[in-house]
């Protein structure tokens, strides 16, 4: 009888660049007459972020504009100045083919800055930002999902894959006007601007989506002689066309914040009463449809010598995803070196890394979280200090969620500080979790068997049933392969529930032609 093989297309998710980038960031700035001399450094913030990208010819071309932010005090009063610089690069990589519709993800940090005054008039910085870049694309790959003719036998499993994918970006722009309560003060001057985007609402309405979302603002401003705090959200929502798109995709919309923007501005009595915000958004949006397929991962003939080429596909997993949340603690100073007066603290975590734990069942993060702070010393002077914390925490995973890979966004809910009666700042962070746990990174799929029926397979003696002692836990498979049986001979014959043994013990093992 001949062989007769049925196939399975299954697209795979090729990874077609996966790297880094540098790009060293300079500047040497002469300060504008109207401002100060400078008297003492304060602070430093070199944001990156990447503002356009575009694919073409195997090559991705995107903009990564550098915002610096530098703080410094006057000699005369100790007003806190600022100095703001853009520097803008567009940089190129070569991926060596093009991909339909490629999913890329770019992550801009901040490695190293050192920025010092050369003199009362002139800042000099020198600094370094990297850019993770990955690119993914989708190559179909036939796999075996039935066989049939020639005494085969085939170990088949369900696999679930994304079997069509669209993506679309749109662009946000959120302009709005605070007006200053009566118990604020003047704004004098912005200290520091922190703009994240919250996750979005999304529904699908007549073929296209809408996100609905915020994005939480958090403002330090010199009001007089103190350092005041500010903290609201800007909501928007959207309408974005997906060409394609219906109910059978799942989707999800992430937002990104591309820039933000505050200055004050006059009241009608011309005091600076008004805070005038613009932040502009990303809003990508990727929407999967599943599907599902038989795949054979293993074939043998219990009559005839048969040669079956493997392959390694990485079908891509939709992940399963849930929240978690956890406390970070620490302690930030002590005894002369507790500032005079905490006006502002805030957390940032920093070279996030995640595993599977060794048990199997459980998720480890672990990274930096960076406390920051908008504090007046003992000597009066208003300073803004880091201080880096290691942290490892282990998040145990539900029983109905298993993996071999996973990925975490992290981002920080809430900060907050006290100092005790003896003279000890300590801080308190919310983090905040998001778990992408993949149930595979790969799986290995039969795409091609040949059997030879110019010969049968010998056997070491005429016998129809055979004794073998079996271990706890092991495949029934891998016993019927080493007799070339069926596994359902094995499984009938031994009245057993499942395909792997419940426990060890004597099994008879009846042999088919």
């Amino acid at each position: 009888m001949e062989l007769k093989l049925s196939r399975e297309t299954v697209p795979a998710a090729a990874v077609i660049f996966d790297g880094v980038q540098e790009q060293s960031v300079e500047l040497d700035y002469i300060l504008p007459d109207y401002c100060p001399d400078i008297f003492r450094l304060i602070r430093c913030d070199v944001t990156p972020v990447v503002t356009e990208r575009s694919f073409s010819g195997g090559r991705l071309t995107y903009e990564l504009r550098c915002d610096i932010h530098i703080l410094y005090c006057g000699e005369e009063g100790s007003q806190v100045q600022s100095v703001d610089q853009h520097r803008t690069f567009t940089k190129t990589v070569e991926l060596g083919r093009d991909a339909d519709s490629p999913r890329v993800r770019l992550a801009p940090k901040t490695e190293n800055v050192s920025f010092r005054a050369v003199n009362k008039r002139r800042l000099e910085l020198r600094g370094t930002v990297s850019v993770k870049i990955g690119v993914e694309g989708q190559q179909e790959q036939q796999v075996i999902s039935d066989a049939e003719g020639m005494n085969i036998q085939l170990k088949k499993r369900s696999v679930s894959f994304a079997a069509r994918r669209l993506t679309e970006e749109k662009t946000v722009r959120i302009e709005e006007e605070m007006e200053l309560s009566a118990a604020q003060p003047d704004i004098s001057g912005i200290l520091s601007c922190r703009c994240t985007a919250s996750e979005c609402e999304v529904k699908l309405i007549s073929g296209k989506l809408l996100a609905k979302g915020e994005a939480d603002v958090h403002i330090l401003y010199m009001g007089g002689e103190d350092v005041e705090t500010m903290s609201f959200s800007l909501s928007y929502s959207q309408i974005i066309d997906v060409e394609g798109l219906d109910e059978s995709f799942g989707c999800t919309v992430a937002a990104e914040v591309v820039g933000f923007d505050a200055a004050a501005a006059a009241d009608k009595d011309g005091s600076s009463r008004v805070l005038r915000c613009e932040a502009e958004l990303r809003l990508c949006c990727r929407a999967v449809k599943t599907a599902s397929a038989m795949i054979a991962e293993d074939a043998f003939s219990t009559v005839y010598p048969c040669a079956v080429e493997m392959s390694e596909i990485k079908a891509e997993q939709i992940p399963e995803i849930y929240d978690e949340s956890f406390r970070h603690s620490a302690r930030l100073a002590e005894g002369d070196s507790v500032p005079q007066t905490v006006y502002s603290m805030w957390s940032t975590p920093k070279n996030i890394n995640t595993r599977i734990g060794d048990d199997g069942r459980s998720v480890v993060i672990s990274g930096m979280l960076v406390y920051s702070m908008a504090a007046r010393d003992r000597s009066g002077m208003i300073v803004m200090p880091d201080r880096e914390e290691a942290f490892e925490e282990t998040v145990a995973l539900p029983d109905d969620i298993s993996g071999s890979a996973v990925s975490a966004e992290v981002s920080t809910r809430e900060t907050s500080y006290e100092i005790s009666p003896e003279g000890v700042l300590a801080a308190k962070s919310d983090i905040a979790v998001k778990l992408s746990v993949y149930s595979s990174d790969s799986i290995r799929a039969v795409t091609d068997i040949t059997v030879d029926d110019s010969a049968r397979k010998e056997r070491d003696g005429d016998y129809a049933i055979k004794l073998y002692f079996g271990a706890e836990n092991e495949d029934v498979w891998d016993i019927a392969k080493r007799y070339s049986t069926s596994v359902d001979a094995v499984m009938e014959e031994n009245d057993l529930a499942g395909d792997r043994l419940e426990k060890g013990g004597m099994l008879l093992i009846p042999i088919v032609s």
